[in-house]
């Protein structure tokens, strides 16, 4: 059964990804060769180009969040169960959750404006 994982799904992966190449249209218009969320453009045959390190800082500030979050499910889910105790480590872990999003919001780190200049 293990043989499936391994060799028919690789299979089926390529099988899929060539019909999608022989029979998917390839027709762009203006909104696949505009600029991505990430700021990179959709210039062909581009390699380099300048990028601004703003995008990282959110990705990266949106999957600490996310993970943090994420982290704070389990003791929702389980809030009937546990003690006092671990509703106030919780809270604790709440808090600086909280500190830090209010720290980054006034440093500029997440401000969504297009003003370079804002800091």
């Amino acid at each position: 059964m293990l043989y499936v994982l391994f060799i028919v799904v690789p299979a089926l992966a390529i099988v899929l990804l060539g019909l999608n190449l022989l029979f998917a249209p390839h027709k762009p218009y203006e909104e696949k060769v505009s600029a991505y969320e990430s700021g990179f453009s959709a210039i062909h045959g581009q390699t380099r180009s300048i990028f601004h390190i703003h995008f990282w800082v959110v990705a990266l500030l949106f999957t600490i969040f996310d993970l943090e979050l994420v982290l704070l499910f389990p003791l929702a889910v389980s809030l009937y169960k546990v003690s006092f105790y671990g509703f106030t480590v919780a809270m604790i872990f709440f808090v600086l959750l909280t500190i830090g999003f209010v720290l980054e919001y006034q440093s500029g780190a997440i401000s969504l404006s297009s003003n370079k200049n804002n800091k």
